[in-house]
């Protein structure tokens, strides 16, 4: 490849593949094992993008700004807010047991 053929790569969003159910459960399950905060927020913000953040931060009963700032790294949102943005989402939480603690 000469120097004049440049390769262009685009950036990747993982909004763009979360296009089912199953795959945005499976995302979140993913970053919630990661064991970090952060981690579930971009995942969280990633859902939200792909179903379009002002119609998620509607149904969540928050103003759009307050969505993309409570999803920002390093943001400590009330578990209240999460709660709101899940159930928006349509996603729940569950527990099940950690057996690498035993």
């Amino acid at each position: 490849m000469s120097t004049a053929e440049k390769v262009k790569i685009s950036p990747f969003d993982a909004s763009d593949y979360l296009d089912s159910e199953e795959a945005i459960a499976s995302y979140i399950n993913a970053a919630m094992e990661a064991d970090d905060q952060d981690v579930l927020l971009l995942a969280i913000a990633d859902v939200a993008k792909s179903r379009g953040m002002a119609q998620v931060a509607k149904d969540a009963g928050l103003g759009r700004e307050s969505l993309y700032k409570a999803l920002k790294p390093g943001a400590k949102p009330q578990f209240e807010t999460v709660s709101k943005l899940m159930h928006a989402l349509g996603i729940k939480f569950s527990a099940v047991p950690d057996r690498k603690t035993r």
